[in-house]
C-alpha cells in the first residue's frame, strides 16, 4: 500500500507501466466536475467516479475486499475518506468465494489499522492489501482506478 498527494505521484509512475496513464488523467482532467459515476477506460486501465454518502465502519467492513488481477488507485477529491487495512497474507476468514468476474474476494477479519485520505490524496491498493474504503458521515467524491496488473 502507498499513501500520497497527487504532486508527488511522478515518484510511483515506474512501479508499473500504466500508472503514468492513470496519474496523468487525474493532473490533465478537471476532477472536481466530472459528472457523478463517471466511467472511462484508456489502454487497460479503467476510471470509475463516484459522488454520494459514505458508509458507515460496519457498512464497509461487510465488503473488506481484495484483487487478484487489478491494482486499485483510490483517488479522494474532496472530503476526507477513511479505510479500513490489513494484510491480505493475515486475512483467515474467508466471506464467500473469488468472483473472477468482478475480480474481488471479501473477508470477514479485523482490520489491522485505519487511514485516512484528504483532498488531493490517492491510496495504491496492491492484491496484498485486504481494504474496506468509503468510511465517512459526508458526501464522497472520489475516483477509483482499475489497473490491470
Amino acid at each position: 500500500m502507498i499513501i500520497d498527494s497527487l504532486e508527488n505521484a511522478a515518484k510511483y509512475e515506474v512501479l508499473h507501466p500504466s500508472f503514468k496513464k492513470a496519474f496523468d488523467y487525474l493532473r490533465n482532467n478537471d476532477v472536481q466536475n466530472l459528472p457523478a459515476d463517471f466511467k472511462h477506460e484508456t489502454d487497460g486501465v479503467k476510471f470509475f467516479g463516484f459522488q454520494g454518502k459514505g458508509k458507515t465502519i460496519e457498512e464497509s467492513l461487510a465488503t473488506f475486499e481484495c484483487h487478484d488481477k487489478n491494482i486499485d488507485i483510490q483517488f479522494c477529491i474532496s472530503e476526507t475518506e477513511t479505510f479500513a487495512w490489513k494484510p491480505r497474507a493475515d486475512c483467515k476468514t474467508p466471506n464467500g468465494g473469488y468472483n473472477e468476474e468482478k475480480d474481488v474476494r471479501f473477508f470477514r477479519d479485523a482490520p489491522d489499522m485505519f487511514f485516512k485520505l484528504k483532498e488531493n490524496q490517492f491510496v495504491i491498493l496492491f492484491p496484498e492489501d485486504v481494504h474496506a474504503p468509503m468510511i465517512t458521515d459526508g458526501l464522497l467524491n472520489k475516483i477509483v482506478i482499475k489497473v490491470e496488473i
